[in-house]
Protein backbone atom coordinates (compact mmCIF):
# COMPACT_ATOMS: atom_id res chain seq x y z
CA UNK A 1 0.00 0.00 0.00
CA UNK A 2 1.45 3.17 -0.87
CA UNK A 3 1.91 5.98 1.05
CA UNK A 4 2.60 9.54 1.39
CA UNK A 5 4.71 10.51 4.72
CA UNK A 6 3.88 13.99 4.14
CA UNK A 7 0.33 13.97 3.53
CA UNK A 8 -2.25 14.50 6.55
CA UNK A 9 -4.54 12.30 4.89
CA UNK A 10 -2.34 9.57 4.87
CA UNK A 11 -1.17 10.37 8.56
CA UNK A 12 -4.91 10.03 9.37
CA UNK A 13 -5.24 6.47 7.60
CA UNK A 14 -1.92 5.58 9.41
CA UNK A 15 -3.54 6.50 12.94
CA UNK A 16 -0.95 9.33 13.61
CA UNK A 17 -3.60 12.24 13.45
CA UNK A 18 -7.01 11.43 14.94
CA UNK A 19 -10.49 11.38 13.40
CA UNK A 20 -13.84 10.94 13.60
CA UNK A 21 -14.58 7.98 11.70
CA UNK A 22 -17.54 7.52 10.21
CA UNK A 23 -16.14 4.14 8.18
CA UNK A 24 -13.32 1.89 7.66
CA UNK A 25 -12.86 -1.05 5.84
CA UNK A 26 -9.69 -2.48 4.36
CA UNK A 27 -9.70 0.11 1.56
CA UNK A 28 -11.41 3.14 2.68
CA UNK A 29 -11.64 5.54 5.43
CA UNK A 30 -14.38 7.80 6.23
CA UNK A 31 -14.20 10.39 8.76
CA UNK A 32 -16.05 13.81 9.73
CA UNK A 33 -14.95 16.99 7.99
CA UNK A 34 -13.09 19.42 10.91
CA UNK A 35 -14.84 22.34 9.14
CA UNK A 36 -18.46 21.08 8.03
CA UNK A 37 -20.33 23.03 5.59
CA UNK A 38 -23.47 21.22 6.28
CA UNK A 39 -24.94 19.45 9.31
CA UNK A 40 -23.60 15.88 7.75
CA UNK A 41 -19.75 16.51 6.32
CA UNK A 42 -17.73 13.70 5.65
CA UNK A 43 -14.83 12.76 3.49
CA UNK A 44 -14.36 9.06 1.95
CA UNK A 45 -10.23 8.63 1.23
CA UNK A 46 -8.68 5.57 -0.21
CA UNK A 47 -6.41 4.21 2.31
CA UNK A 48 -3.51 3.92 -0.69
CA UNK A 49 -2.19 7.48 -1.71
CA UNK A 50 -3.63 8.62 -4.84
CA UNK A 51 -2.77 12.65 -5.14
CA UNK A 52 -6.01 13.25 -6.86
CA UNK A 53 -8.79 11.88 -9.22
CA UNK A 54 -6.38 12.83 -12.23
CA UNK A 55 -3.82 9.82 -11.18
CA UNK A 56 -6.66 7.47 -11.27
CA UNK A 57 -6.17 4.37 -12.92
CA UNK A 58 -8.33 2.21 -14.87
CA UNK A 59 -7.79 -0.79 -12.05
CA UNK A 60 -9.16 2.04 -9.69
CA UNK A 61 -12.97 1.72 -10.93
CA UNK A 62 -13.71 -0.87 -8.59
CA UNK A 63 -12.50 1.63 -5.64
CA UNK A 64 -13.80 4.73 -6.87
CA UNK A 65 -17.16 2.81 -7.30
CA UNK A 66 -17.69 1.39 -3.76
CA UNK A 67 -16.43 4.91 -2.77
CA UNK A 68 -19.62 6.24 -4.56
CA UNK A 69 -21.82 3.28 -3.05
CA UNK A 70 -21.00 3.99 0.63
CA UNK A 71 -21.87 7.40 0.66
CA UNK A 72 -25.83 6.94 0.23
CA UNK A 73 -25.31 4.07 2.75
CA UNK A 74 -23.67 6.74 5.41
CA UNK A 75 -25.72 9.52 4.56
CA UNK A 76 -28.80 7.03 5.47
CA UNK A 77 -27.18 5.88 8.76
CA UNK A 78 -25.98 9.63 10.07
CA UNK A 79 -30.31 10.57 9.51
CA UNK A 80 -29.67 12.13 6.09
CA UNK A 81 -32.93 11.16 4.14
CA UNK A 82 -33.98 14.21 2.30
CA UNK A 83 -31.00 14.24 -0.37
CA UNK A 84 -27.10 15.41 -0.35
CA UNK A 85 -23.85 16.29 -2.41
CA UNK A 86 -21.13 14.88 -3.23
CA UNK A 87 -17.62 16.47 -4.19
CA UNK A 88 -14.74 15.80 -5.84
CA UNK A 89 -12.34 18.26 -6.04
CA UNK A 90 -8.98 17.93 -8.48
CA UNK A 91 -6.12 19.84 -8.62
CA UNK A 92 -5.28 23.65 -7.59
CA UNK A 93 -7.66 25.08 -10.25
CA UNK A 94 -10.46 22.62 -9.21
CA UNK A 95 -10.36 23.70 -5.18
CA UNK A 96 -8.36 20.74 -4.23
CA UNK A 97 -6.51 21.49 -0.98
CA UNK A 98 -5.12 18.27 0.27
CA UNK A 99 -3.75 16.00 -2.64
CA UNK A 100 -4.50 13.01 -1.50
CA UNK A 101 -7.70 11.87 -3.47
CA UNK A 102 -10.97 12.20 -1.48
CA UNK A 103 -14.92 12.84 -1.74
CA UNK A 104 -16.87 15.00 0.12
CA UNK A 105 -20.31 13.96 0.89
CA UNK A 106 -22.72 17.17 2.03
CA UNK A 107 -26.10 16.57 3.69
CA UNK A 108 -28.75 17.51 6.34
CA UNK A 109 -31.32 20.36 6.48
CA UNK A 110 -30.54 23.72 4.22
CA UNK A 111 -29.23 26.58 4.62
CA UNK A 112 -25.61 25.58 4.33
CA UNK A 113 -22.89 27.38 5.12
CA UNK A 114 -21.34 26.96 1.75
CA UNK A 115 -22.75 25.08 -1.70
Amino acid sequence: MSHDPNCLFCKIVQGQIPARKVYEDDDIVGFHDIHPWAPVHFLLIPKRHIASMADLQPEDAPLLGKMGVLVPQLMKELGVTNGFRTVVNTGADGGQEVFHLHMHAIGGPRPWLKG
